[in-house]
């Protein structure tokens, strides 16, 4: 009878390690399903690369795996890239879950305009046989000057080894340089929706015409606040010559001149510093967004009579001045990092008073707003009058797309319209 009960018992526990070891291969502990949340079917030219999203928390997310059955593209943790043309299924998978979708490689993409500003189809001009320029080389010539840049993740990487930067070398103006050209839809000015990696370590900057102008690189080196910017944006991150620290010395610093300092949280409390605007969904007014501020290095700030217009590095000390760029990285339990397309980063140069938006391209700069703006003092707990944020329409600048012509057509820009769709 004990014999019995005794293989009665290992049995038993043989059953509850089996089922237990079941969960633990399928995490089913911490996942019942997955799904890839995109669309059924993506259409994607060659050199393109989409971001695959999925249901599953991030505490999985890095253990997801990841296969394409066909060479047309490759998958990098989700980053689809277009190589040629054909169609593939591309899947995710952890433990006995998964779920596919298909990828389909094309030399044009389809567009289904829904949402015009004009009458009707014979409004858009016909640009099926207008070349398209795949980067704006007047443009990254003046941006980068005499600088030259990094042309690769790999060799980005090797220059922060080195203390050297991997893209532009000259200190920026306090002031935010605007491109001349600023589309808008609905009345509001455009931020860039379309988030444009060429794989998980590389991101494209474009124009406002969605030409490409520069890349900036997850590991590298960058001084300016149109590729600090950008960084922030794609990586939510700081880049390598960044110290989380306000008081690493540019003395001990391998990046000398061009340390940059702080990395620190941003509250945006209204009720503690009535004087500075309400981010959108900031923490520190009851959102769900935590903000982090970073320093942006110019050649002096003078709006604010607390901050001397000084150099902020000059190679053996550190004068912060009142320049920073604000960004939204983290859900209210700071256990989720925002994706680009939920992430909000914002500029200012007089401490806080008054922001611009990022609108994710080559000098697209929202409208400022906060309490200069409104006609308030400088910093004043007494007298200040923050104006709210202003409100942008989120709309793809992606090149090669009739929707591009059909949303920024303006009959006195036609000649400059033309080249956007292919």
């Amino acid at each position: 009878m004990k014999n019995r009960i005794a293989r009665i018992s290992v049995s038993l526990l043989l059953l509850i390690s089996t089922l237990l070891f079941a969960v633990g291969c399928n995490g089913g502990a911490e996942l019942e399903a997955l799904n890839i949340t995109n669309k059924d079917h993506i259409e994607l030219e060659v050199g393109y690369t989409v971001q695959l999203k999925t249901d599953a928390p991030d505490s999985v997310k890095n253990k997801l795996e990841w296969a394409a059955s066909n060479t047309c593209v490759t998958v990098d943790g989700g980053y689809v890239t277009a190589k040629s043309l054909g169609k593939a299924t591309v899947a995710v998978s952890y433990g006995s879950l998964s779920d596919s979708i298909v990828i389909e490689v094309v030399e044009d993409v389809e567009v289904v305009t829904t949402e015009t500003n004009v009458e009707s189809s014979s409004d858009i001009p016909n640009t099926s046989d207008t070349e398209r320029p795949s980067i704006d080389e007047a443009a990254r010539d003046a941006f980068y000057g005499d600088a030259d840049p990094a042309d690769s993740y790999a060799e980005a990487i090797e220059r922060s080894s080195r203390g050297e930067l991997s893209g532009a070398t000259e200190v920026p103006d306090q002031a935010p340089t605007v491109s001349a050209y600023q589309p808008t839809y609905g009345g509001k000015l455009i931020r860039n929706d379309d988030a444009y990696f060429v794989d998980s370590n590389t991101y494209v900057i474009v124009n406002a015409y969605g030409q490409e102008v520069f890349r900036v690189y997850r590991g590298g080196g960058y001084i300016t606040l149109e590729e600090v910017a950008a960084y922030v944006y794609a990586f939510g991150d700081i880049p390598a010559n960044y110290s989380a620290s306000k008081k690493t010395s540019p003395r001990e610093s391998i990046w000398g001149e061009n340390l940059r300092v702080n990395h620190t949280k941003f509250s945006g409390s209204t009720t503690k510093y009535p004087y500075e605007p309400k981010l959108p969904n900031i923490s520190g007014c009851g959102g769900t967004y935590q903000y982090m501020e970073i320093d942006i290095g110019t050649t002096g700030t003078d709006c604010d009579p607390s901050y001397p217009a000084k150099l902020y590095n000059n190679g053996g000390y550190i004068d912060r001045g009142a320049a920073r760029i604000v960004y939204a990285k983290y859900d209210i339990n700071g256990n989720k990092q925002l994706e680009p397309d939920e992430r909000y980063v914002f500029y200012t140069y007089n401490h806080y008073n008054d922001f611009q938006e990022y609108l994710n391209y080559y000098g697209g700069w929202g409208e400022m707003f906060g309490n200069i703006t409104g006609g308030g003092t400088i910093s004043s707990k007494q007298n200040y009058n923050p104006t709210p944020y202003v409100e942008v329409a989120r709309v793809s600048l992606r090149p090669g797309t009739r929707a591009t012509v059909v949303m920024f057509f303006d009959f006195r820009r036609y000649d400059e319209l033309l080249y956007v769709a292919a």
